[in-house]
């Protein structure tokens, strides 16, 4: 363990202690630990990462403020969406997801130079745990874009309508239950394999997880065909896996009654329970399937949907009976209005209504995006919410030094929850809000752990109210605190003093992205920490199966199995350490970007910033951000540990395909297809897709109405290609 002054070792013990108080005394609130100075939720570090990259000196152009943001908001998504999928353990709300999804695709519609295929928005749900053994889906489970009222109900359909002129369209409308998507295969009728829907081409396993489910009436593995029906070699369908709300109620109990944290919601209760490496924990929980969706009869074709349900129907499959075909959106919104009345006297959890044009012929005619089918959508219900009143405002710190206050409310119940807590984002946001200690507010949740203020009722002020003020010292370690001109975020000063930050880059360090140490979560974490086991992830790399024994809860088979999993881990890649050193705005793409410039670390670590930001898709701000980390003597500290640990990273293999080495800037407007399919073309023959102009850019592709950055190419020597001689280069041209 590193040591420093007697007086910083004083200080850091008593933040330890101070740390290991709040942890003991702090509520949880729907299945997550909310921790006052020890863990900010991510949405507030999202928000954070929104501030940084917008509120920025002049001098930054608006191209780097948007790549910056839009890393960030990709690493923020990435986090949540392991926590949602992966892990079951949310941070945010669905609603807060997808405004942060909504406002990167928003970003990457306005600068599709910077859109990427491992971006969140190109892909669906998150990758299999390694827990479980990988399944590759027969067919594409694709995620669902979403409607938020009756204008992108109504603008969706038009969509439709008007790819489809002139034929008759049908709809079918069926709740979207709050569960876990699973895919089930029969052969010859009898159940062989199920999974989860993963990244929507890899699933988890769960067959024998699957097998113990059973219903009130009908076994959801067993086909019940018509006697004279000869069973299909092939079928597959898909369904949600579900908990009744009476019967999350029950789980939750016992797992407070045995301290165990509360699932957050309904869907994680649902994913939790079917993703257990035990099958009879599975079996001990009431799960539920509704099917909603034919994959595949094979030998049978279908010429709807609502044709396929009946068939599932008809062969033992739960269907839900509030399915209902319907011939105009009129139907639909009034579908809609009638389950958003009367979803609260459903026995377990709906978060919308999901839309499917009928026609399996329209259905294919329409196709999909990279994500989603434009066949379907997904309305979701509106967020509720309730009043309370502010009792206190607590801060929270994060993996940088970002403090978020929080407000401790007086517990209100919110869609069947008890909410305590909710996020004011950061200093300019609580002075905006003007929320004050003793306020009367409007809480909003749907689903989230963290919810946030959506108004102060001003009217309902007594004069007994008091503002806030940003502490001036940091409540877990007492550095001080300062915020940097231009930016709305203030900061603890005590980096590696600092066990809030400690925590928080040691959680990125060890998750799935980075240096992917199975096992190692935050309690873990926590616990070594408060022990003084580790100060660093280097420190990882030394424990002790004897210390590992030394936690709570930690048994033999655990100790060993954690001991495995950082041992696999010492042998990285390259992307994933450059990610897991939790440098600011370097997301996982960057990183990828980083590796694959400069091969190895030292090389990375020794490059001034004007080199770096020469790299394509990076950019000043992320260069500037990048030189300053590796400048810091306690970064060089730190990768000495990791090497003497035996931590070895490979470069990636260089990028292969005809375009491997060159890098395209497209400006203008495309007609054969737009800039986001441009870049991935370019991206699947081994090609980079910059964002500005430099001496480096092999390619100008000008579409129609191509601005500025014609003259500059011209300016530079770049190689400047018309649309149609692009179309010519992709075609080996």
């Amino acid at each position: 363990m590193p040591t420093g002054t007697a007086a910083s070792s004083a200080r850091r013990t008593e933040a330890r202690r101070r740390t290991a108080r709040a942890r003991a005394e702090s509520p949880r609130d729907g299945g997550v630990p909310i921790l006052e100075g020890v863990r900010a939720s991510s949405f507030s570090r999202s928000t954070a990462a929104h501030n940084r990259a917008f509120v920025t000196p002049r001098a930054t152009s608006r191209s780097s403020r948007a790549a910056a943001r839009i890393e960030a908001l990709r690493a923020d998504l990435r986090r949540h969406g392991r926590l949602y999928h992966v892990l079951d353990a949310p941070e945010i709300s669905d609603e807060a997801y997808d405004a942060l999804m909504q406002e990167l695709r928003d970003l990457e519609a306005a600068h599709p130079e910077l859109v990427t295929p491992d971006s969140p928005t190109q892909r669906v749900g998150a990758p299999p745990s390694e827990a479980f053994r990988p399944v590759v889906h027969p067919q594409r489970m694709f995620s669902l874009a979403n409607a938020f009222d009756e204008d992108e109900l109504r603008a969706w359909y038009r969509r439709v309508d008007a790819a489809l002129p002139g034929q008759t369209i049908e709809l079918v409308c069926e709740l979207k239950f709050d569960g876990a998507a699973v895919s089930l295969i029969y052969q010859d009728g009898a159940f062989v394999q199920g999974a989860t829907r993963g990244d929507g081409v890899r699933g988890e396993d769960v067959t024998p997880n699957l097998r113990t489910l059973s219903l009130r009436t009908r076994d959801p593995l067993v086909l019940r065909l018509r006697p004279e029906s000869d069973p299909p070699p092939f079928v597959e369908v898909r369904g949600e896996v579900y908990l009744s709300t009476d019967a999350l109620e029950s789980i939750n109990a016992e797992r407070t009654a045995a301290g165990a944290a509360p699932f957050a919601n309904p869907r994680n209760a649902a994913a939790g329970s079917l993703r257990q490496l035990d099958p009879a924990v599975t079996a001990r929980r009431p799960l539920a399937l509704y099917v909603y969706q034919i994959g595949e009869v094979r030998g049978r074709r279908f010429r709807s949907h609502w044709e396929s349900l009946a068939w599932a129907k008809d062969a033992g499959l739960p269907v839900s009976p509030h399915a209902r075909r319907v011939g105009s959106m009129d139907d639909v919104l009034a579908y809609v209005a009638d389950w958003t009345a009367r979803r609260g006297d459903l026995p377990y959890g709906t978060d919308g209504v999901v839309v499917k044009v009928d026609s399996l012929d329209q259905q294919a005619e329409l196709g999909t995006t990279s994500q989603a089918p434009r066949w379907a959508i997904a309305y979701k219900f509106p967020a509720e919410e309730a009043e309370t009143r502010v009792q206190n405002i607590a801060v929270q710190v994060g993996r940088t030094g970002a403090l978020t206050p929080v407000a401790e409310l007086e517990p209100v119940r919110v869609s069947g929850v008890i909410v305590r807590r909710a996020t004011l984002h950061n200093e300019d946001e609580l002075q905006r809000k003007d929320v004050r200690v003793g306020d009367a507010v409007i809480v909003r949740r749907a689903g989230e752990v963290i919810p946030e203020i959506v108004r102060v009722l001003t009217e309902k002020r007594t004069g007994a109210e008091r503002a806030f003020v940003m502490p001036t010292q940091c409540p877990v370690c007492g550095s001080p605190v300062e915020r940097k001109p231009g930016e709305a975020v203030s900061r603890c000063t005590g980096g590696a003093v600092c066990p809030a930050q400690i925590l928080e880059r040691l959680i990125h360090s060890a998750s799935r992205d980075a240096l992917n140490i199975d096992g190692v979560g935050p309690k873990i974490l926590q616990q070594l920490l408060d022990r003084e086991l580790i100060a660093d992830p280097a420190d990882l790399f030394r424990l002790t199966h004897a210390q590992l024994l030394t936690l709570d809860r930690m048994a033999e088979r655990s100790a060993e199995n954690v001991i495995a999993s950082i041992d696999r881990s010492r042998r990285t890649t390259l992307p994933r350490l450059v990610y897991g050193l939790g440098i600011r705005h370097v997301g996982v793409h960057v990183a990828e970007l980083l590796a694959r410039h400069f091969g190895e670390v030292d090389r990375l670590a020794s490059a001034p910033a004007e080199e770096i930001a020469d790299i394509p898709g990076v950019g000043p701000t992320i260069a500037e951000s990048v030189a300053e980390f590796f400048a810091r003597p306690e970064t060089r500290a730190l990768l000495d540990k990791l090497r003497a640990a035996g931590v070895r990273a490979e470069a990636p293999p260089p990028a292969e395909g005809r375009f491997a080495g060159k890098t395209f800037v497209f400006t203008g407007t495309l007609d054969r297809f737009s800039r986001r399919e441009a870049a991935d073309r370019v991206r699947a023959h081994g090609g980079v897709v910059g964002d500005g102009l430099t001496s480096h850019t092999d390619y100008l592709v000008a579409g129609a109405a191509a601005g500025s950055k014609l003259e500059r190419a011209r300016k530079l020597g770049v190689t400047v290609l018309t649309a149609d001689e692009f179309i010519a280069l992709l075609e080996g041209g």
